[in-house]
Order: C-alpha cells, then structure tokens, then sequence
C-alpha cells in the first residue's frame, strides 16, 4: 500500500525554528516575549496544507527550549463572561485555559501564570481568578486604556500600560498564548516591555504565527488556504509595505499586522526611545517557509483544504451557524486557486451513489488513492457504511465476509428504539465500532478489521448529507478529513 505524499521537512523545522527563537531571545538582553498565534499543538490545519508538518511541531520545538521558556496564558475577560466557545473542542475558553494548563504541564513546561485582558469587575472573571488561585495559579489583570491602540502616549504612560499588574516572570523566553483570537496577547506583551524598561531590562517583543507565510508567494495555494480558515474572520494577505519600503524585498503578511505597525512602532518608540523592527515581517520568527521540499505536493494539499473549508461553510450556513459573506469570500479565493469542489474525488463519489439509489451515501478515499462507498440500509447509516467497508479493503477482508453479525445489530437497534427513545433505528459510527471490538473478540476477521482504524488517519470522506454530531465527533477522532453536502437527511424543522 502507497502512503501518502509528503512535502515538509518536519526535523528541519524544530531544529531551525528553536534556533531562530534563541537567536532572537540574545538580542534582545536574553529577554523575550513571544507572541504566539494559531494553536500551539493539535495544529491540525499546518498538517493538511503542509503535509509531513506533524500537528504537535511547534509543541516539539518548545520542548527543545523547555529550559529557557515559561509560559503565560492570556484570556478576555469578555469572553469569560459571554461563554465563548472554542468549536473545534465544544468547550469554553475559561475550560480551555484550564486544559491548556495541564497540556503543557504534562509535557514537561512550565504554565503557572494566567493573565486576565480588559478585566472591568466582570463578575464571572473575579470566580474565574478566584477557581485558578485555588488551584495554585498565579493570576494577573490587565485594563481596559482609553483611546486603544491609537493614543500611543497614553497607552504608553503610568495611566495606561502603567497600571496593569506586571507579570512576574523569571526565564529568558516568554510564551504568550490564548484560547483563541482576540484574547490580547499582543497588548499583554508590550505591557510587560513597559513595565521590564521601567526595572532597566530591554526585553524584547516578537511574533510567532505559522501563517500567512511569508517567504512564499502571497497567492500560494498554502496562504489562500490560511485565508479560507480564517474567512470568518475577515483576515486578508496581503504583501508587507513597510518590509517593501525598507529592504525592497516582497513578504506576505495579513492586514491586522500591517495595520496595526504603525501604532506598533510608535510604542516602540515610546518604550525604548526606538522601533527595534522595520516592518511586521520583521517581528516574526516563523521559518515553514524554508522547510518546504516538494512545494506542488503542498500546493495541491492546499487546494483541497480550501476546498474542504468551502464545504465547511456552507455546512455553517446550513446550521445558521455562518454568513454568505464567509460562503463567498472562499467561492473567490477558489476562483484565485483555479478550482472547484467537483475536484473532491470523494464528493464527486458519494453524490453519484446518492443520486444512482435516492438515498444519502458516504465515500472515503483510501492511503492509496482507492475510493470506497457506503449506502444507507435498514441496519446501517451510510458514512457506518463506508467505514466498515474500508476497513474491509484495507484488510484485505472477502466483501462477502459480515464483519457484525445482524444478531448483534438488532439488539443494539431494539435498545435505541424501544428504552432510549431514538427514532432512527440504524447504528451511528461509534456504535458500529462498539459491536466490532465486541465481534473481535471471538472473530479473526472483525479483529483484523479493527486493526485497520490507525491506516485511516488522514483520509478523506464525504456524505451526500450532513451528519449527526455524534458522528462528525467521531470521524474527527479517527483522524478522517470530513466534509458534508449541506442538506438535512430529514425535512424536520427540528434536528
């Protein structure tokens, strides 16, 4: 069996990414302040756009700087107050500063400090600093300034950064991360280059995002890609001015960054007396761009996650849950790519066997290119379908062969129906996979099947309709690339 192609050198990567950060932290006084965007691990956008960029990487790195680095976890106090939720995981950003805590901790870093951004009295973030201070987390708060970012001497003035609580910090690198955008890591870090100028330490500031990268074209496949991800947001690429004004050399960056420079600078300025960098590109350390071998592989990575976010947001749209606006932005940046969604081989599958029986359909490509499908029955769900018969091609296991036996079905089917109230007989894919580990025991053939599952990490599937969230949790645990035709199964109002 073929394996899917790669086109990113990961070890050159963590070796030459921890190496530019210690390069960085010496120029600055062996101090530094390390904005960090995206995710920190579980970065599973980086893997699919730049294949062999393993999702842990930047975890990996830190961990080669574990002596030297501490981190800090900044969160809203607006966010804490609203709920807000990070959809990947179904969970709040309060929770997740929680989980990340323990993440990091588990892996030998040190996270002991929480920083509260424009804290104004909010009353679930005073119970949230109360809960972390029992738990033995220092936490720290930072104020609404008036006239932000714009009023730079009073921003930069005992009466703004002034009054936020400094951050006691005690090692060379200083990790500032987030739940998610909006969080204030940027402000965090200057507050504290305001307040350790103050105690005669020139610390400095940089920023470590993975996208848009800079070092390749601005309309790369890999950087319309970061776009798409993040087209509910409004970010655009979009080449770096002020890096063109000073080297005349071409980079990508995005429009907050270049926006916001100017202000950047003139704190700087306020701070130290002089900006240490010439433009937003300077203030990143990100190296992907120097790691990519076989920048075609990347590249049609990349068209179809672009493609697969454009599934994902007329999934939102769907649910209420996203714009047209967003539907829109990424139908253009595939117009800018030159694609469209018929070049999702298992979309074009699973619609045909759909439209052929009148019934929804799932297909999932195999490791080596090999599509297989899966229809809807009286005993099993479509995508239930097609993963069972994956794992039978994968194992090389006789069609014929029933890897669960009706005997078993029908018991599971009675017991939703008749004493859990469902209405829908057939077996979601988590049930399935129950029944088969509970056939494995007595059957060689289910437990060779069962032992397909890991092969299937990184695949892709799609279904003609969009799927229970039972379901879509699940595809998501066994590493499968799901994308969905946005239509309901039923014509209920209510789902």
């Amino acid at each position: 069996m073929t394996t899917m192609k790669t086109g990113f050198d990961n070890q050159k990567y963590l070796t030459m990414q921890s190496e530019h950060i210690r390069d960085r932290i010496s120029q600055f006084g062996n101090k530094l302040y390390l904005e960090f965007g995206g995710k920190l691990f579980d970065d599973y956008h980086a893997s699919r756009v730049l294949p062999g960029f393993e999702p842990d990487s930047k975890l990996k790195m830190l961990l080669q700087l574990a002596d030297q680095a501490e981190i800090v976890i900044a969160i809203n106090a607006a966010d804490i107050e609203k709920n807000k939720i990070r959809h990947d995981l179904g969970i709040t950003y309060d929770m997740d500063v929680l989980r990340l805590i323990q993440e990091f901790r588990d892996k030998g870093l040190r996270a002991e400090s929480v920083l509260i951004t424009r804290f104004a009295g909010q009353s679930a973030a005073i119970q949230f600093k109360t809960k972390l201070e029992n738990l033995g987390i220092r936490v720290y708060r930072h104020y609404p300034i008036d006239g932000y970012p714009h009023n730079v001497s009073h921003i930069v003035s005992d009466n703004g950064y002034g009054k936020n609580d400094y951050i006691e910090t005690t090692r060379p690198l200083v990790i500032i991360t987030a739940p998610g955008p909006g969080s204030g890591k940027m402000s965090a870090c200057l507050s504290q280059l305001y307040h350790e100028n103050k105690r005669g330490i020139k610390a400095g500031y940089a920023k470590f995002e993975t996208f848009p990268i800079w070092n390749i074209p601005l309309k790369h496949p890999v950087n319309l890609a970061y776009e798409a991800a993040t087209a509910d947001l409004n970010d655009v690429n979009m080449i770096d001015p002020f890096h063109l004004d000073a080297y005349g050399i071409t980079t990508v960056n995005y429009n907050r960054d270049v926006e916001i420079y100017p202000v950047l600078a003139a704190m700087f300025e306020g701070i130290y007396g002089y900006c240490p960098y010439k433009s937003p590109t300077d203030m990143g350390v990100n190296m992907a761009g120097n790691c990519i071998f076989d920048d075609e592989v990347c590249r049609e990575a990349s068209r179809q996650e672009i493609i697969r976010r454009y599934y994902q947001a007329l999934n939102r749209l769907a649910t209420d849950e996203g714009s047209k606006e967003e539907v829109y932005k990424i139908e253009l940046l595939m117009k800018q790519a030159k694609i469209h969604a018929g070049q999702r081989p298992v979309a074009v599958a699973a619609n045909e066997l759909a439209s052929r029986n009148n019934s929804p359909a799932a297909a999932l490509q195999l490791p080596d290119g090999r599509i297989v499908t899966g229809k809807t029955s009286a005993l099993l769900g479509a995508s239930a379908a097609a993963l069972l018969n994956a794992v039978k091609e994968l194992g090389r296991i006789a069609d014929e062969v029933h890897l669960i036996s009706p005997a078993f079905i029908e018991p599971i089917q009675a017991l939703k129906i008749r004493y859990l109230g469902s209405r829908n007989p057939r077996l979601h894919t988590d049930e399935v996979l129950i029944a088969l580990s509970m056939c494995a025991a007595t059957d060689q053939n289910t437990k060779i099947a069962l032992e397909q599952l890991p092969k299937l990490r990184g695949c892709q599937v799609h279904t003609s309709v969009m799927l229970s969230p039972v379901d879509i949790k699940f595809f998501s645990k066994l590493g499968l690339d799901l994308t969905s035709e946005p239509i309901y199964e039923t014509k209920k109002i209510y789902h």
